[in-house]
């Protein structure tokens, strides 16, 4: 019997640990001895009043410290090469970029922690022995908790996430009972570790490329999200205080800008109909911002319309509706709308850009097996069913023989009900895809 996928891995996790362990006591000391170098008028504090009535929980240390061993284990659970890697060198950029932070922005604990007698006093006088009062935000310990925690969630069966969270969240919670950081290390912490699995995700599927004709207007949508990216920077340094939240909202226009740029639907990471954690986490303030835009502007238009032979088009929210038997989903920024039972293929695209050719072809393709495997109403969807979702189906109606031309195609989800918004020269492109392949069998 071959050893499980995890086992043959040991040996290289082995070699990660050797490496990662020495870089993480190496640079962790050497920015801990920097700070302590410096004159304390160089050294800052971002303790808040009300913190000083956080309580002291000695006990809370064990859970503090078990995150040491949960760091050298989460090497070993990984079942592929490409996942151990990218597990190490997430380990290893949280490290190196919060030691970087912790020299450029030096900051001290701002309380004294009273003598604790025990087991653990102990604990916290090994702590003590190489953890300085200082390396405050971001908090390192947070931000390997986050990259943890994601890769635990994933290899822990589901009766027992219930202890894994509990357990990661005390974790969390005993950055601040042990003293060892102030609140606003947490977020910052929690930040850095979300940008670099961001940065570093797991391996992601093929998405379809852009159509060749929509270079200019996907250039244009790049600038334009870059732009208002760059108008909440400003705006978070030019007002200060809270207002420095604007750069979170910044930031995913300014990924965003570089998904459109890069002609990629794969800045959204969605797999298998949901968004991964990481970019759920850097997208919310935009996710929200877009589903009041949509909720507008799908007034008296939220249902989904039938378009011939169990075919159907309509806004994501339609998917929801239980007498679809199978669901076509082309909305990248829309996780699963699709009730659980409904057969579901995701085929992620950009918004207001159509895919090349092939990829208009694979989704006619997938609209096909859908009709064919699974009897029965299909739902094809996009964020609103104006655009993405209208292309599809005109090009698979016409594909098919269902309609003779382009022109009849748009005839017949007009007489639906349905608005189409689509530019002309997006017009011109679907035409061009209908007339290759055109009057395959139904």
């Amino acid at each position: 019997m071959s050893q499980p996928a995890h086992r043959r891995l040991w040996p290289e996790a082995l070699l990660w640990l050797a490496l990662l362990g020495p870089a993480f006591f190496l640079l962790y000391g050497a920015a801990n001895h920097y700070a302590a170098s410096l004159p304390p008028s160089a050294v800052g504090n971002i303790a808040m009043d009300w913190e000083r009535r956080i309580p002291l929980w000695p006990w809370t240390i064990l859970p503090y410290w078990s995150i040491d061993l949960l760091y050298g284990l989460s090497l070993f659970i990984c079942t592929s090469r490409e996942e151990l890697r990218r597990h190490a060198l997430r380990l290893l950029s949280v490290t190196v970029l919060s030691c970087l932070l912790f020299a450029l922005f030096p900051l001290r604990f701002g309380f004294e922690r009273p003598p604790l007698d025990g087991w653990a006093g102990q604990l916290f006088t090994l702590l003590a022995g190489f953890d300085k009062p200082f390396n405050q935000a971001p908090s390192l310990h947070i931000s390997l908790l986050t990259v943890l925690w994601l890769r635990y969630a994933v290899h822990t069966p589901q009766r027992w996430r219930w202890l894994l969270h509990g357990w990661f969240t005390l974790i969390g919670i005993s950055v601040l009972t042990t003293w060892q950081h102030h609140f606003l290390d947490i977020p910052t912490g929690f930040a850095l570790g979300i940008a670099v699995c961001y940065l570093l995700p797991m391996p992601l599927p093929p998405y379809s490329r852009v159509a060749d004709i929509e270079q200019t207007h996907r250039r244009q949508l790049s600038r334009r999200y870059a732009l208002g990216g760059l108008a909440l920077t400003l705006a978070a340094i030019w007002l200060g205080g809270w207002y420095w939240l604007l750069l979170w909202p910044a930031l995913s226009l300014i990924v965003l800008a570089v998904g459109y740029g890069c002609h990629d639907a794969r800045v959204w990471q969605k797999v298998a109909g949901r968004h991964r954690l990481p970019a759920r986490c850097l997208f919310l303030p935009l996710t929200l911002f877009m589903r009041q835009i949509h909720t507008r502007l799908l007034r008296g238009h939220s249902h989904a319309s039938l378009i011939t032979d169990d075919v159907w088009i309509g806004p994501a929210i339609a998917a929801r509706e239980t007498c679809f038997r199978s669901v076509l989903d082309l909305a990248a920024e829309y996780c699963r709308q699709a009730h659980p039972a409904a057969h579901y293929v995701d085929l992620p695209l950009l918004d207001l850009v159509l895919p090349d050719r092939a990829g208009m072809h694979h989704a006619v393709a997938q609209l096909e097996t859908l009709r064919h495997s699974h009897p029965g109403p299909v739902l094809v969807h996009c964020a609103l069913g104006m655009s993405r979702s209208a292309a599809v189906i005109m090009v698979w109606l016409v594909m098919t023989g269902r309609c003779s031309d382009l022109a009849q195609a748009k005839e017949i989800l007009q007489a639906r009900g349905r608005k189409i918004v689509l530019s002309p020269q997006q017009w011109r492109w679907i035409d061009s895809c209908c007339t290759v392949g055109a009057g395959h069998d139904a």
